[in-house]
Order: structure tokens, then C-alpha cells, then sequence
């Protein structure tokens, strides 16, 4: 595959970051934030450990509101809600997460650091960070009457997914990784969103924000405005020939494996002998979502490296095993059969992620998480 040639491959050394963020709120607030809390970060400190620590946080809000609201269920009324201070550690937490993934990049060219490690490790962490962030915000509105149910939400997720790797699609096939409007606001948004909820209570977001117009709605709202950016951007890039694959079929190539990953699990959603995504929601979109990540990782490699995308990822292979070993009850206890497949599907992109960091620093001569070097024989 891709990953592994790159890494047998000198030209992937001479690979520079291309990015282009004309998203206002992050070029006139953010980014001068961002230039003002790097200066307090010690010259020692790696990007990769700013990077790594600021996806924790998002981990620990997802682990947070597992414990309190597992079921999606707290924030209806008549429930026990999730305490005041998580929805206050969330929004920091948050926050955090989204300020050290902002200065991780200008802490590598404060240090000199820059290498394809750090845009893979960075963007591969934000592509598996998607489900966490999706399944913390869903807790604020919950899957009962007052909320969405977790169908919808299974939806809105792959309305996220896919907003996400329309951006690496664009760079697959321009060249350069054109930053998504969306994102910004959404992080920012989240954060306030927690704070707000911890003072005011989840019952406020029962009504409309504006008109009939709901808190949930902003996830297709990013959507709507990151496809028709993304469909504009390559456009012009094929116009002015500067498109980097000319056939269709080269172009959408990456879309083909998250397709049928969509494809395999809303047959296993809509097919399920036991509505499994109505017995297992969180575990169901923990699934869905680093298979995803795992998909984009592959994606991300290739486009780093100017290599074609593989049509088709090998972990889609067993899993078409598992959704018919479900949808036709061979397996009677789906739930388990879930957990289990998920449990794999952790584990092979955590092997996945691993195995290409290791390669890639022992490519470069680097350690992943020091801006020491390593000790030569």
C-alpha cells in the first residue's frame, strides 16, 4: 500500500505542507491567539506531544460523558442530568483541544521541526477525533423526545465524516489542503456551547436558536458549505490544468472505500435484527468512526506522499464478514458480536497508526514525540 512505499521512497523527503485557511474567524482571532500562547510553549517541547495531548482531551470529554450519559439518554426530561461541573470541563477541555491543534503546526516551525510526520500525525489524530467530538455535543440534546434519535445522529455523523474528508479529497487531487469554514466555528461554537450548558442547563437548547432553527442543525449546515467549496476548488484547478489526476475515476478514487464503509454500516443500522444502533448508539458511532479514521489515515499518506489512493481498504474486507453475520442472526448475540468488532477495529488502526509512525521516524532519523535525535549505532 501507499504507506509502505513512501517510506522506501527518498522523494518523500523533499514533500512540503500546502494549506490555504481564509476562514476569517480563524485568520483574524485565531491565529493571532495561537501566535500568542506559542511563545509561552518551552523550544523543547515536540509538536507530535502537543498534537497527541490535544486529541486526549477530546478522548477524556468522550469518556467523561460515557460515564454519565452512556445511553444519550440524561439530557431528557425526567432524567438525571449530567452534573454542571463535566459540562464545564468539557468546554475547557475542549477549547484546549482545539488551541493546542492550532499551535502544534507553529510550535514545529518555531523549533524547526516540520516534517510529513507531524502533518500525518496531526491530521490523522483529527480524523479519528471527529467521533469523539460528535458523540460528546449529541449528550447535550440526547436521543428522547426533547432530541434527535440515533438514527438521525448516525446520519449527522457521516454528515461530518464526509465534511471532513472533502478537504484531503481537494489536496488528493489539487495539491494543496484547502482548511473547511466549518471547523473553526464548530469548535468554537462547542466550547461556548458546553460553558452555556453548565450554567443555563440542557433544557435550554430544547428551542429553537433562532426561528425553528436547532443547535443540531449546524452540523448539516457545515456540510452544505464545505461541498459546494470543496466541488468549486477543484474545478478550478482542473481548469486551469493544474488538476493532479485527469481521468473521473482517479479523481473520485478516494471516495470509494468510505463509501462502502457507509454503505456496509447503515445496512448492518437499517437490517439489524436487534435496532443494534438503538442498543449500543455510542459504542455503534465509536465503531463507525475510527473505521472512518482508519479509511481518511490511508488517504492522508497518499496524498502526503503524491502516490495513488488504494481503491479498496483492507479492513472493509472482514467487516462485510461481520454486518452479514448480524443482518442474518448466524451470530445471535449482536451486541456482542459489536463490542467485539469494535474492539478489532480499535486495535488494527492503533497497530495501523504505530506501524507508520515508527517507519516514518525511523525514516527521518526522529523521534516522535522529542526534538531530540536519536542515538546512532
Amino acid at each position: 500500500e501507499c504507506d509502505h512505499r513512501i517510506l522506501t521512497n527518498r522523494s518523500v523527503s523533499l514533500l512540503q505542507y500546502s494549506a490555504v485557511d481564509s476562514n476569517p474567524l480563524s485568520v483574524y482571532v485565531m491565529h493571532p491567539f495561537w501566535n500568542f500562547v506559542v511563545k509561552f510553549l518551552p523550544t523543547w517541547l515536540a509538536p507530535n506531544l502537543i498534537t497527541f495531548t490535544g486529541f486526549m482531551f477530546l478522548v477524556l470529554n468522550f469518556l467523561m460523558l460515557a460515564f454519565y450519559d452512556f445511553d444519550f439518554t440524561a439530557s431528557a426530561a425526567g432524567h438525571e442530568h449530567v452534573p454542571s461541573w463535566v459540562w464545564v470541563a468539557a468546554g475547557i477541555f475542549n477549547f484546549l483541544a482545539y488551541t493546542l491543534d492550532g499551535v502544534d503546526g507553529k510550535q514545529a516551525r518555531r523549533t524547526n521541526s516540520s516534517t510529513p510526520l507531524g502533518e500525518l500525525f496531526d491530521h490523522g489524530l483529527d480524523s479519528w477525533a471527529c467521533i469523539f467530538f460528535v458523540a460528546t455535543v449529541y449528550s447535550i440534546f440526547g436521543r428522547l423526545e426533547s432530541g434527535v434519535g440515533v438514527t438521525t445522529l448516525y446520519y449527522i455523523l457521516w454528515v461530518v465524516l464526509f465534511s471532513f474528508i472533502l478537504s484531503h479529497w481537494e489536496k488528493y487531487n489539487t495539491g494543496i489542503l484547502f482548511l473547511p469554514w466549518g471547523y473553526d466555528i464548530s469548535q468554537v461554537t462547542i466550547s461556548l456551547v458546553y460553558l452555556v450548558t453548565a450554567v443555563v442547563g440542557v433544557e435550554t437548547w430544547y428551542q429553537p436558536i433562532l426561528w425553528h432553527f436547532l443547535y443540531r442543525d449546524l452540523f448539516t449546515c457545515s456540510f452544505t458549505v464545505t461541498l459546494p467549496m470543496s466541488l468549486y476548488n477543484v474545478l478550478k484547478a482542473h481548469r486551469s490544468n493544474t488538476l493532479k489526476h485527469s481521468s473521473l475515476y482517479e479523481a473520485f478514487l478516494p471516495f470509494l472505500s468510505p463509501i462502502l464503509l457507509f454503505v456496509l454500516s447503515t445496512i448492518w443500522v437499517v437490517c439489524s435484527p436487534s435496532n443494534i444502533i438503538e442498543l449500543q448508539p455510542r459504542i455503534y458511532y465509536l465503531m463507525v468512526g475510527t473505521a472512518f479514521a482508519n479509511v481518511t489515515c490511508k488517504l492522508i499518506v497518499c496524498q502526503m506522499s503524491n502516490t495513488r489512493c488504494q481503491p479498496l481498504s483492507w479492513l472493509l474486507l472482514p467487516m462485510v464478514a461481520v454486518v452479514l453475520l448480524a443482518v442474518t442472526g448466524v451470530f445471535a448475540n449482536e451486541t456482542l458480536l459489536l463490542y467485539l468488532w469494535t474492539a478489532f477495529v480499535i486495535l488494527a488502526h492503533i497497530h495501523y497508526g504505530v506501524s507508520v509512525v515508527q517507519q516514518l521516524s525511523g525514516h527521518f532519523n526522529i523521534l516522535a514525540f522529542s526534538l531530540k535525535k536519536p542515538n546512532s549505532d
